[in-house]
């Protein structure tokens, strides 16, 4: 019989460290004189004592968590996680509806970036801190989940990276937990990093730590309706770009990199491919507005840049209206959100390193057509890619699109046009934030949606972060068979 226990005794350790962390925007808003603390007191509160008791009631010394209960672990932690983080939104003086509470808290825990939330300029300071640090977890619950879980677990190709932590042990000596502890400390190192490149360039204390966590986790949440645009003007886009890159590269590279190994960044082959793929479209949106634009050769490489990383990385930042650049440029961004950054890293969508081993695949099968029994080995850099992980990528593949089809179909059900339809359920399932047109493009949101939208795009965030297959896997009546 599946034991439990160890499912629940760590997401009640989760739910008690979030209600810590609840207690963190308490102290931004008595510090700015707000009555809206007391929402965060009671949340911290009242989440802290059920996570804790969780955690003390299932507690054993011989808890052992296998393949089952991992794949339960992650589906249900993401979910009670979205679901606790949820009712400080609900709380006085915010009130929010249980739909729009927990789409704002599900959106921001998942890093996907959209928003039920207006008037961003003048709401406390507490909930806009509260929204970046449940990106911020969010970012780092997705690190370790790539890195640890789902490699473990064979999801969608991630089992080729089932070595990855081992070879880090093996070159700085480390047990599991200190490698956790490297990961928390770069994490957090980054941040601070980018925060400091944000004060440079004019930004406020709580403006900058704010986008730092949002910008590392590749989240997108913003502390003004006009997204990073209203700190355009200083340089602050510059410093999100580089720190958009940072969060999308795998996080072992780093802990590569710090260990000694300085060539790392440069043989993995996701980063080589990641970087001449950004590269490249950015190039091609800018000869794009150059040709179609009055806007001067180095302002729209600027806006090419900041723009096309932010949806490809899944950020979902905004410095400017971009359906305003043509049909090309909306139909390229539409594609963008598809694309993600690298495996292991904050970054989201289908990955780059699922498109190099289906491309490896597919140059293996056009060379075996003519001539059947010729031998091709496949490979992806230094590793001999396997029929098995070739195939969970391809089903992944066939998974994703069919789960993006269904939410969109579903949408426009709802009576939805098209633009917002479609590219609300992209920007759902990938996980990337903003859709396109008026209504829930860059300087648009979700709220006018109808509920019932809101509870399908939700659930869709959730399904994409748990990379499709983990969802599906759960909801299998056989996985529950004895």
């Amino acid at each position: 019989m599946l034991d439990l226990r160890p499912v629940f005794f760590i997401i009640g350790l989760m739910l008690a460290g979030l209600g810590v962390f609840m207690f963190v925007p308490m102290l931004v808003d008595l510090g700015y004189e707000k009555r809206s603390w007391a929402a965060f007191a009671m949340s911290g509160i009242f989440t802290t004592l059920i996570g804790g008791v969780m955690a003390v009631a299932t507690y054993s010394k011989n808890m052992r968590l296998g393949a089952r209960g991992a794949f339960i672990l992650t589906a249900l932690s993401w979910a009670l996680l979205s679901l606790f983080s949820a009712v400080p939104f609900m709380m006085d003086p915010f009130k929010m509806s249980l739909t729009d509470a927990l789409f704002e808290a599900t959106s921001g825990i998942t890093t996907t970036g959209s928003t039920v939330m207006s008037g961003l300029d003048d709401q406390p300071a507490g909930i806009l801190f509260w929204r970046a640090i449940l990106q911020w977890i969010g970012g780092i619950g997705i690190i370790a989940t790539a890195m640890a879980i789902l490699p473990m677990l064979g999801v969608g190709g991630m089992q080729l990276f089932k070595d990855e932590s081992s070879d880090i042990s093996d070159k700085i000596f480390v047990r599991p937990t200190r490698i956790a502890l490297l990961i928390g400390s770069t994490y957090l190192l980054l941040t601070v990093l980018c925060a400091a490149g944000y004060m440079l360039t004019g930004m406020g204390g709580f403006d900058a730590a704010a986008h730092a966590m949002t910008t590392l986790a590749t989240g997108g949440y913003s502390t003004s309706d006009l997204s990073l645009g209203g700190f355009m003007d200083n340089g602050a886009d510059m410093v999100a770009m580089v720190f958009m890159l940072a969060g999308a590269m795998p996080f072992a590279i780093y802990m590569l990199f710090l260990s000694g190994d300085f060539k790392a960044p440069i043989k993995d082959p996701q980063v080589r491919t990641f970087i001449v793929v950004i590269a490249g479209l950015i190039l091609m949106v800018a000869v794009s507005l150059w040709l179609t634009s009055d806007m001067e050769e180095i302002r729209a490489l600027r806006y090419s840049a900041f723009n096309t990383i932010s949806i490809v990385t899944g950020t979902g930042y905004a410095t400017t209206d971009y359906n305003s650049w043509g049909p090309f440029a909306v139909a390229a961004f539409f594609l963008f959100m598809f694309i993600g950054g690298c495996a292991g890293s904050t970054a989201c969508s289908i990955k780059i390193f699922r498109y190099q081993v289906a491309f490896e695949a597919m140059r293996a099968y056009i060379i075996r057509m003519p001539r059947p029994n010729t031998v091709v080995p496949m490979r992806y850099g230094n590793k001999p890619l396997s029929e098995t992980v070739v195939y969970s990528v391809m089903s992944y593949f066939f998974l994703f699109m069919m789960t993006f089809a269904i939410t969109a179909i579903l949408l426009s059900m709802l009576g939805l046009d098209t633009m917002t339809a479609w590219s609300g359920a992209g920007s759902a399932v990938a996980n990337v934030g903003p859709g396109l047109g008026e209504i829930i493009g860059p300087t648009g949101n979700y709220q006018s949606l109808p509920d019932t939208a809101k509870w399908i795009l939700l659930t869709a965030m959730i399904v994409g972060r748990l990379e499709i297959i983990t969802a599906l896997v759960v909801l299998t009546p056989a996985f529950w068979r004895a």
